[in-house]
């Protein structure tokens, strides 16, 4: 068949720009030595004992839950005030991404899509690690945990939302968007796929290729 007679070639569906939200603690950072250094720092200045080699093992939650723990109701307010002072001092500097990190977020990039980041941390010392360690999201939300992060979620109409924790799992489905969980954090792999997690990566190295095949298909 003469070239002008080809039937051309079809052209390439492409899919809409996603949203990929990420949680930021064991997800996107190792924060488990900052946070040791901030709870030591505590301790030391208030004269109360907190365990922090144990508090790094339960990370997730919001922070009066772990200092709930530690000292009286009535405290925490100008406890957890106090922390996140003192978490500037000695916990930004002391933390890195966790592997495979960058890559996630380039990824999400690289299909035209935006990575957000929505986490329990305190925002303005979310902002600070993303800051240092060159990250560059789209967007920081703090302060929300587990089904809080729908509201998030849904506001910057995500598609999926990667995290480590039960309680990311229970935000991406509360928010309708699919949840991608990595046993990175407090939350071994079976603990995250009884709670119902989409997709159990066994890190975030493996999110690139995953997040092209999932691509693939909602093309």
């Amino acid at each position: 068949m003469p070239p002008s007679a080809q039937t051309p070639s079809p052209t390439p569906v492409l899919h809409p720009p996603v949203t990929v939200g990420f949680d930021l603690d064991m997800t996107l950072i190792d924060s488990r030595p900052g946070i040791r250094a901030a709870y030591r720092a505590l301790s030391a200045e208030t004269g109360v004992f907190v365990d922090a080699d144990l508090a790094v093992t339960r990370l997730g939650p919001p922070l009066e839950e772990e200092l709930a723990h530690w000292f009286p109701a009535a405290d925490i307010p100008a406890v957890g005030e106090r922390y996140r002072e003192l978490y500037v001092t000695h916990a930004i500097r002391a933390i890195e991404a966790m592997p495979g990190a960058r890559e996630a977020i380039a990824a999400v990039r690289g299909h035209g899509g935006r990575a957000i980041i929505v986490t329990a941390k305190y925002q303005p010392n979310a902002k600070l690690h993303v800051e240092h360690l060159g990250l560059a999201p789209d967007a920081v939300i703090g302060s929300l945990w587990a089904e809080a992060k729908a509201e998030a979620l849904r506001a910057h109409d995500a598609a999926v939302y990667v995290g480590d924790h039960t309680g990311d799992v229970r935000g991406a489905h509360a928010a309708g968007a699919l949840s991608v969980a990595v046993p990175t954090g407090p939350c071994a792999a079976e603990e995250l796929r009884a709670a119902g997690a989409d997709v159990v990566l066994p890190d975030l190295g493996a999110f690139p290729r995953w997040l092209d095949g999932y691509l693939a298909e909602r093309a």
